[in-house]
């Protein structure tokens, strides 16, 4: 008998508005995650706390928990101190890090999580994988889906621009994955899940080709619905493959080679989507690319983040040690240091004429 449907894990709801956030309460009770308000919240010391003195009269019954940076260590720590109590859910409040402490410590104690993201720096909000600081580096831990993502778009915009320009990269980065997911498909017979593959795609073509910029609600709306499609579209893939290619492999290179001059997640990854297209002989993708990161203010050469010619050759080089297993244009292709010096040196031409 043929399989007629199948059941997708993702959020029971998705808020993505101005002014959510004052009704937190009220959604929670409704939505049946939480009608007592017995809530354990992870905050940072930062943005949080502020947010804490605004929500506390809506949320008697919450417990908040400051989480001291996004370790392992601090996710564990976390997770310790909320078994202590009774509570419906666990909300993580703030940026990645928090999120994804507050997505480790809910897994480990058993209780469901809701995102409450206030900025758009990547799509780990709502992905099924915590990614913390670990003593070997940084490791991805598999973790439920929120039950809940709440966006406040008015919170989105005080946030600092930088943080909205990485999750515009990493969001159009997608398309760059997904092409490489198709190359494996074709080389090497690895599985592609269609309809994972094109909730990626989608939300990256979105964004890369709606017309506002940073400052638009409209253009903010599309992002957020961007990265949320995306961490459901890994949930559906059963890993990170739909959001994950060269592109990526690039980005951690960057981050275990040069650690303390990384710079965002989503600029080297837009920047690595880029080059990756190029590689890929999508001239025309990867000049759209180039033109739209940017247009939001993104860098598109090493040189816009600190990183010489030389030195980003060397990323790239390095870059497929980063995922050992995974097909990309960069294991396709196996070029040498002359030949990734030569292809950089062609991007770099186009880019300048």
């Amino acid at each position: 008998m043929p399989v007629l449907t199948r059941l997708i894990p993702s959020p029971v709801v998705v808020d993505i508005n101005a002014g959510a956030l004052d009704d937190l309460a009220g959604l929670l009770a409704d939505q049946r995650i939480s009608a007592s308000g017995k809530l354990a919240i992870a905050i940072s010391g930062g943005s949080g706390a502020r947010l804490r003195e605004r929500l506390t009269p809506a949320l008697p019954g919450a417990e908040w928990y400051e989480v001291g940076g996004g370790t392992l260590d601090d996710a564990i720590k976390l997770a310790d101190a909320m078994k202590k109590g009774r509570y419906d859910a666990v909300v993580g409040l703030g940026g990645g890090k928090i999120i994804d402490c507050a997505k480790f410590a809910a897994a480990r104690i058993g209780l469901p999580l809701v995102a409450v993201a206030t900025n758009l720096s990547h799509d780990g909000l709502c992905s099924p994988v915590a990614t913390l600081d670990n003593d070997a580096g940084r490791g991805s831990y598999g973790v439920p889906n929120p039950i809940a993502v709440v966006i406040d778009l008015d919170i989105i915009r005080e946030a600092p621009v930088r943080f909205v320009r990485s999750g515009i990269g990493d969001a159009i980065s997608n398309i760059s994955a997904v092409a490489d997911w198709e190359l494996s498909h074709r080389e090497t017979g690895e599985d592609i899940d269609g309809l994972a593959a094109a909730m990626a795609r989608q939300a990256g073509e979105a964004v890369l080709r709606h017309p506002g910029g940073v400052g638009d609600d409209s253009f903010l709306q599309v992002l957020a619905e961007g990265l949320v499609l995306t961490g459901i579209s890994m949930s559906v893939a059963g890993d990170s493959r739909p959001a994950s290619g060269a592109c990526h492999e690039i980005n951690h290179a960057f981050d275990l080679l040069f650690p303390k001059r990384a710079a965002s997640h989503g600029e080297q990854c837009g920047l690595g989507a880029a080059f990756a297209t190029h590689l890929r002989g999508d001239k025309e993708t990867s000049a759209l690319m180039v033109e739209v990161l940017q247009r939001h203010g993104l860098p598109v050469m090493p040189g816009e983040i600190g990183f010489t010619d030389a030195e980003f050759v060397q990323v790239v080089e390095f870059a497929p040690r980063t995922r050992p297993g995974r097909y990309t244009i960069l294991e396709h292709l196996d070029l040498s240091t002359d030949e990734i010096r030569d292809a950089y040196a062609s991007y770099a031409k186009t880019i300048s004429s």
